[in-house]
């Protein structure tokens, strides 16, 4: 500019108001944009017109008339397009492809296999085991590519081929020569053989293929990042026979093709796409930029009012207002005229140059322009060509949100975050609505708008560059440098959920133009049902071809819990559930309201699409039809009760209760300090990383205040179909059944509808992230026990190849420790919410006390979906051990899930419960929770636990059942055994059980025979297979992996069922010394077994190895494991036999000694004598037990040589007696079998009948035993 001039308000004179906010990016320096102070009264509205089109200095004249539509259609007629003459002929070198038809595609003649188009243009599926295809269209030279989103991330083989490449079908894309491709899931590239190349995929991801064929290379790009040549020196082609583009997939997989037809989400400079974008796109994105000049006015106006005001006084000075309409429809009307002259011209300029537009209008980041936005949204509606623009937008802000990846340099508003804004602003519109419910694609397009992109390890380390756990010699400044990281991370992933929810509220609000009419909230209803119905099998191995994203579902899940727990954001917004939900009443989230509760029993005992495969508690629903047929007034009834109803006065905790649940309760806890294990709680980067996400909404909290609590981390958790007659505890007290209210209100989305969808959700698709999440955590966990062992070796070591080794190991542990930490942080900002930890908590609390007031209604209990039962069970843990912690420990149950504990000991046996995976998952859950004292004292504490479990906990010990039967009991009985470790137990044992379990063995005798039975018999069949395990390593002279963890895990299990052995005989040994000896020789011979299996070790330093697993310590896992019960149960006997005054009791000496393995006794007693016990014991406390032990080991050998003596002297009178029994060939025969007459002793007939019913000589069954003796009753 030559010379500055007036300027008015800090602005230069003329058309400076609107150079003040140009468009630098087409800024080429012409003075067109400037006129001179003296004429500006003349000529700014020209001059802004030539700004708008980008037109040079005085090219339009002087006007005469109004600015009109009329007039801005000439101005691009005559002037904008002589000046930008290339905008209407498409310049095109197109040299080098050969394209068969006008669009590119899929050629069907060379499909092998079964691949489908499941959405237009090319959104293909595997139906077959493998299946492939080429395009029809091949390149010879150039530079060429074409893009591939992924729609699921597994076996896929991308790339390109000649024609002569053969598929079948087990054969495709780089399995031949000149054919080549990128396996991501594989992490390889295939050319003949596989070769290790690029990064790991995953759902979303874009990976663009390209071919250089100047260079004779191919390369691949991942989400628009170079991956590197693949392949160099590919053979060069001729004209007509080059490379295809060619995919192959295996079953199930999906992913879209993209030939050039739309806009590369990923463009490659010096690429070229295969087919050619319309000749239109140039000429829509230079009007597009004109608009955007024009709107850069208004935003002036707003900025610079009263300098605009000033102008706008001058005569020929035009305002936005008076420009924008006829700008607006000239543009509009010239763009649509030529889109409509080119086929499918619209759908590429819907998703590229228009999309560019409107999301540079509205603006990525706030704050968003909503009156710009607004603005172009009314004039562009005026057209009704402009409805097939927005359904192409539309349909690619959903794509966006599938591939969008988060970026730590964006966050907080990053990833699909700006799809969904603006999706959300343009959906506000009812009409845009409507356009998008008519459309054929519209769940598909919902679900992508609901679909979240997870990071592989490679973007992980992009997003949380510094890592630190506790404890670790890394950086301490990593600590802070994580903390920032992930609390950024927290803040975006809760920017698009908060998005994702208004979306939902909009579809839930949206009635549908109809007739009949329907009432808001059956759109939503519809696409719930639909994903459900599309995704059952989502939970197995192999999915079924079809089914919705993981994140779909997990997204969804989220929703509906901030929905239930958190309440609806806009007071208003929901007032038709408030109209006629049955519970609806206070601005309170449905999980939180307490007082009188509800849930329509027709959820239950209809059968509705989505649910047709879903077992039940009792069985399939044809079944339970059958058997069981429900009527139309019991799907029309309505179960009622008041919250807490199941508890007792003292553990009740309820909503309106002045003792608040643990998910409505405040507490100000240091996490560091209660967590006692520093590596599994949360660090100070894992308290930050959730802070900053917004509590529920004031009135929530004024109900259900928020804070931070903390809990204990342990694994997470099968059984006989014992029955009983009560199986629903507490007795129902404030149930009611009543009908249905009204007809009408069915047809609302109710809240109980969307916590069963919620459940299925959880089953269907976040069970499997909490999984992966729980096996980071515990792999970390056991790495850096691993790292640290490593550390401990290497200052000990001096020789240089040891400490090489060491180091090298070091290395890969360190390496793989922080991938662990970076996926338990993401899992910890994206799953672990604090408010999401909260609506958990409310929704076990609402299920278990549901599940409890349904056990007391047969006919419907049995029709509840398993899925309840694993969902509140999975959930229950899940919140137990999440990172960062919830609650402690000694609140999680007692502060509201007490009626855990109570439905878990009522129905771990429960015979209406057909699956006896169902029954296991609730006796494994009673396994994990009595390893800790705080639950532990829970179940002490509950009335249900301490009146059923101990008779229960005998009963289901069976050949299913007995590891997480013995797991309780020898926790129940832990520390009061011989022999236990020095440093002590974590918690004390559980007195108040142990007398229960005393007292339900001596109150059914028949009960405790069979429990005693079973025992015998699992014991020894754990100590034959270790037995047999450690001699296949002791010949082979190796110590295989699996074969360790084999003989590992048999000796934790023989250990821990010997203690719960000793338990009895120090309980209940009056069924070992009193009636007849059985119990005590089956006992005397299981110690013989063992103590010979111990003493035979060939090999002693191999028998110990064995023993002990990956990480674990001498001190920690030795023979005394197994040594320390087997003496105690000696001792046991011994002290109950010296206690009792009675001679009839059973000589314990004497049992013993008849063995016919003396020496084996003897060598044993022996071997227990010269164990270090001191090694395990506190003090000299073990000194008198091993003193008794040498008396009784002396004892024994006196009687061994009396009974060898008396031996010899009946062998000398008699070599022959008939009447001694053929089995154990040492009593008499003084017993035969009823009816076949067989005879034996009694002895060994008892023991028989205990585990079969037939004769052993003749297989008869035995209907009865008759003894012939003196001593027969």
């Amino acid at each position: 500019m030559g010379e500055e001039g007036l300027r008015l308000g800090g602005l230069s004179s003329g058309l400076a108001v609107v150079l003040n906010g140009e468009d630098k990016r087409e800024g080429s320096g012409n003075s067109h944009l400037v006129s001179y102070c003296d004429d500006f009264g003349d000529q700014s509205l020209e001059r802004t017109l030539e700004h708008i089109f980008n037109l040079p200095c005085k090219t339009i004249n002087l006007l005469t008339l109004p600015v009109d539509t009329n007039m801005v259609r000439s101005i691009i007629k005559n002037e904008f397009y002589k000046y930008h003459p290339n905008l209407k002929t498409a310049v095109r070198n197109r040299d080098g492809v050969s394209t068969i038809g006008e669009v590119v595609g899929l050629e069907e003649s060379s499909v092998c296999g079964d691949i489908r188009v499941v959405k237009s243009p090319l959104l293909v599926e595997s139906h077959a085991l493998f299946s492939s295809a080429r395009a029809n269209t091949c390149v010879w030279k150039g530079k060429w590519m074409y893009e591939v989103t992924l729609e699921t991330c597994d076996v896929q083989q991308l790339g390109w081929a000649t024609v002569a490449c053969p598929f079948s079908d087990h054969r495709g894309v780089g399995d031949a020569d000149d054919s080549y491709a990128y396996d991501g899931k594989r992490v390889s590239k295939w050319n003949k053989e596989a070769v290790p190349y690029g990064q790991s995929w995953v759902v979303g991801d874009v990976i663009g293929c390209c071919i250089d064929l100047d260079c004779d290379e191919i390369l691949f790009y991942r989400n628009g990042f170079s991956l590197g040549v693949a392949f160099g020196g590919i053979r060069k082609m001729v004209p007509g026979l080059g490379y295809y583009p060619a995919i192959s997939l295996s079953q199930g997989e999906r992913c879209e093709l993209n030939f050039g037809a739309r806009p590369f989400r990923y463009p490659v400079k010096g690429f070229l796409p295969i087919q050619a974008p319309p000749s239109s796109n140039s000429l829509a994105s230079n009007l597009f930029h004109c608009l955007l000049r024009l709107l850069e006015m208004q935003r002036l106006k707003r900025a610079e009012f009263d300098t605009v005001e000033k102008l706008r006084r001058l005569k020929r000075f035009a305002s936005f207002d008076e420009l924008s309409h006829p700008v607006f429809q000239a543009i509009c009307g010239e763009l649509f005229s030529v889109l409509a002259a080119e086929t499918g011209s619209a759908d590429y300029v819907g998703r590229g140059p228009f999309l560019s537009f409107i999301m540079e209008t509205f603006r990525i980041h706030p704050p968003h322009d909503y009156t710009s936005m607004d603005r172009v949204l009314d004039s562009f509606l005026e057209f009704e060509e402009s409805r097939l623009l927005f359904e192409q937008t539309i349909d690619a802000l959903s794509s966006g949100c599938k591939t969008a990846s988060l970026i730590l340099t964006e966050c907080p508003y990053s990833g699909s975050y700006s799809y969904l804004a603006l999706a959300c602003h343009i959906l506000r519109r009812e009409e845009l609505m409507a356009l998008w419910w008519k459309s054929s694609d519209f769940e598909f397009l919902f679900e992508g708008f609901l679909s979240r992109k997870s990071p592989n390890k490679h973007d992980l380390q992009c997003l949380i560059p510094s890592v630190w756990w506790p404890g670790s010699y890394e950086d301490m400044s990593n600590e802070n440098s994580m903390m920032l990281t992930t609390t950024a991370l927290s803040e975006a992933i809760d920017k698009i959920e908060e998005k994702q929810r208004d979306l939902c509220r909009l579809v839930m609000q949206f009635i549908p133009p109809v007739t009949p009419p329907q009432l808001p909230g059956s759109v939503f209803r519809t696409f719930l049902q639909n994903v459900l119905l599309k995704s059952r099998g989502a939970d197995r191995n192999m999915p079924p071809p079809g089914v919705s994203n993981n994140s779909v579902l997990v997204s969804l899940f989220t929703i509906i819990l901030h929905f239930l727990s958190e309440g609806f954001a806009v007071g208003d917004s929901y007032d038709w559930i408030k109209g006629f939900g049955i519970n609806s009443g206070a601005d309170v989230g449905f999980l939180h309201r307490g007082g009188q509760q509800s849930f329509p029993a027709g959820l239950f005992l209809k059968n509705d699409p989505h649910r047709v495969d879903i077992s039940r508690l009792g069985g399939s629903y044809s079944h339970l039809l059958k058997f069981h047929p429900v009527d139309d007034q019991q799907e029309e009834e309505i179960l009622r009760w008041e919250e807490g109803c199941m508890d007792d006065e003292k553990s009740r905790v309820t909503h309106l209760s002045g003792r608040k649940p643990c998910c409505c309760s405040s507490y100000d806890v240091d996490f560091s300090k209660i967590s006692k294990n520093s590596i599994r709680y949360s660090t100070k980067g894992s308290r930050g990383s959730c802070s900053s996400i917004p509590e529920r909404s004031a009135h929530v909290a004024a109900e259900c205040s928020t804070g931070n609590l903390n809990d204990e981390i342990a694994d997470k958790p099968s059984t006989s179909d014992h029955s009983d007659s009560e199986f629903g505890f507490r007795p129902m007290q404030q149930m009611r059944i009543l009908p249905r209210e009204n007809k009408f209100s069915s047809a609302t989305l109710k809240e109980e509808e969307l916590l069963d969808a919620m459940l299925l959700l959880y089953h269907l698709g976040l069970a499997s992230n909490f999984k992966q999440a729980s096996s980071f955590m515990s792999r970390q966990s056991q790495l850096i026990s691993l790292l640290d062992e490593t550390d401990k070796q290497i200052r000990d070591r001096v020789h240089g190849d040891q400490v090489k080794r060491l180091k090298e190991a070091r290395g890969v542990y360190r390496e793989e420790i922080m991938d662990c930490v970076r996926h338990c942080a993401w899992y910890r900002v994206s799953l672990f919410s604090r408010w999401k930890q909260r609506g958990i908590y409310a929704a076990c609390m609402w299920i278990v006390q549901l599940l409890l007031v349904l056990s007391k209604v047969d006919s419907i209990f049995i029709y509840v979906p398993e899925y309840y039962l694993e969902t509140v069970v999975d959930c229950f843990h899940v919140l137990r051990k999440s990172d960062p912690p919830f609650v402690p420990a000694a609140m999680f149950i007692n502060q509201g899930l007490a009626s855990f504990v109570t439905f878990v000991v009522t129905h771990f046996n429960d015979p209406r419960i057909s699956s006896a995976e169902l029954r296991d998952l609730l006796l494994q859950s009673i396994s994990v929770l009595v390893q800790y004292k705080e639950f532990l004292a829970a179940f002490e504490c509950n009335e249900a636990a301490t009146q059923r479990m101990p008779k229960a906990l005998l009963a289901t010990f069976d050949n299913r059942s007995w590891i997480p039967v013995t797991n309780i009991l020898l926790r129940l009985c832990k520390g009061s055994g011989f022999g236990f470790p020095k440093r002590g137990e974590s918690s004390s044992s559980s007195v108040i059980f142990q007398k229960l379990l005393r007292e339900a063995c001596i109150t059914d005798e028949e009960l405790f025979s069979a429990f005693l039975n079973r025992l015998f018999n699992t014991l020894s069949w754990t100590m034959t297979e270790f037995s047999v395990s450690i001699r296949e390593m002791q010949e082979t002279y190796k110590v295989m992996d699996f074969q360790q963890r084999k003989c590992s895990v048999i000796f934790d299990l023989s250990c821990n069922l010997a203690r719960v052995l000793e338990f009895c005989t120090r309980e209940m040994s009056q069924a070992f010394l009193l009636g007849t000896d059985t119990n005590l020789r089956r006992l005397t011979e299981l110690i013989v077994f063992i103590l010979n299996h111990l003493i035979s070790a060939a090999d002693p330093e191999l028998f110990d190895l064995t023993l002990r697993r990956p990480g674990q310590f001498t001190e920690k896992v030795n023979r005394g494991m197994i040594l320390a019960p087997l003496a105690g149960i000696v001792l046991n006997l011994l002290d109950a036999s010296r206690e009792r005054d009675c001679g009839q009791q059973n000589d314990i000496v004497a049992i013993f000694a008849s063995m016919d393995c003396a020496d084996t006794i003897l060598c044993g007693f022996q071997y227990l004598l010269e164990y270090d016990w001191a090694g395990s014991f506190r003090g000299d406390d073990h000194l008198g037990k091993l003193t008794q032990l040498e008396k009784f080991s002396s004892l024994l050998i006196c009687q061994a040589e009396l009974q060898e003596v008396e031996k010899r002297i009946c062998q000398g009178e008699s070599d022959a007696d008939d009447g001694i029994c053929c089995i154990c060939y040492a009593c008499e025969a003084n017993a035969e079998f009823v009816p076949c007459s067989h005879v034996s002793c009694y002895g060994c007939i008892s023991r028989h009948l205990l585990n079969c019913q037939r004769c052993f000589f003749c297989n008869a069954t035995v209907v009865g035993v008759v003894r012939k003796d003196a001593n027969a009753p």
